[in-house]
């Protein structure tokens, strides 16, 4: 009997099965932990949509972007402030917050685009330390070093901590479906072409300017959105806080920690970076930036391709 066009692959299946699975396994979670567990898996979502927000660029498209921090920031105080002078509410900041990120690398990425590897990411780099003295500087509108405080959120259906996770886990759900269909789409083989040859990518009909801008305007747009809830989440931010150069090393960190260019490769290294952060570097807090130094040097010369490129050669050889 013939199937029908219709008919769903059964890999397929089970993917979406699974996925409908964790989804509901990540929305009971706030009501099967207590506090200290909630808190990080609240980390663990901010962190996966760090990992993917830095995975549009530095993963697919190859380039060594440290803007990161600049565009958390940046949404972080979007969102502070329209709270603060209650012109949007609590689910709108995260909006409002990635809108505004995305619309600002849009400008930016066209000039800082057109450059190369080191020289690349210095200039990305100069975008947060420019944001962090404009936030420094501008007192009156964003407290300069004072900071800004919000105010205490409002809701009447879960508490605190699980309105914060839900958020949180909304946009790391969007980074992936995101990441997903890019990896599938057009725009995913410009970027892995521009990835291995920039200008034989060019040669063969890529806009190779308007995919990285694009990429790096999605970049922007998801690290802004999980500034603005962190924002509310700690109740107070200032610029040494949200424009720290270490959310920028953070993120590549992770993704290389998963495997670059994938889609589930940064929520994997979100969660093996929070399990090295939790366990080992709340105990050797002096050696912590030894440390990242040195998983950053292990990463580059044995695991270049990340913890699921090492399982799949594993699965390979297994098969043998």
């Amino acid at each position: 009997m013939a199937v029908g066009r219709a008919a769903m692959h059964p890999s397929r299946f089970v993917a979406i099965s699974g996925t409908v699975i964790v989804i509901v396994m990540l929305a009971a979670l706030p009501f099967l932990v207590n506090g200290y567990f909630l808190r990080l898996a609240t980390t663990v979502m901010m962190y996966g949509v760090l990992a993917w927000s830095w995975n549009f660029i530095g993963g697919f498209a190859g380039y060594p972007s440290f803007a990161t921090a600049a565009f958390f920031g940046f949404g972080a105080y979007t969102g502070a402030l329209l709270l603060t002078h209650k012109y949007v509410t609590f689910w709108m900041s995260p909006i409002a917050g990635g809108v505004a990120s995305m619309a600002v690398a849009a400008v930016l990425g066209a000039p800082i685009l057109r450059l190369r590897s080191q020289y690349f990411a210095v200039a990305s780099f100069a975008v947060g330390a420019v944001f962090q003295e404009i936030a420094m500087s501008w007192t009156n509108l964003t407290g300069g070093g004072m900071g800004v405080n919000l105010p205490p959120l409002q809701t009447s259906f879960v508490g605190e901590s699980q309105t914060y996770y839900y958020a949180m886990m909304a946009v790391a759900l969007l980074s992936f479906v995101t990441t997903e269909f890019v990896a599938r789409g057009r725009l995913g083989v410009a970027l892995r072409c521009i990835r291995q040859n920039e200008e034989a990518a060019n040669m063969i009909g890529i806009d190779a300017t308007r995919s990285k801008v694009i990429a790096f305007a999605l970049s922007a747009a998801f690290s802004g959105a999980a500034g603005a809830i962190y924002a509310s989440w700690i109740s107070y931010i200032d610029p040494s806080d949200v424009f720290d150069i270490l959310n920028s090393i953070k993120a590549p960190v992770m993704v290389l920690l998963g495997g670059p260019g994938t889609v589930l490769g940064p929520i994997i290294g979100s969660f093996v970076y929070l399990v090295f952060e939790e366990i080992v570097w709340r105990n050797l807090l002096q050696f912590h930036t030894a440390m990242l130094g040195a998983i950053i040097v292990a990463l580059v010369l044995f695991m270049p391709n990340g913890i699921l490129d090492v399982l799949r050669r594993r699965k390979r050889g297994g098969r043998r």
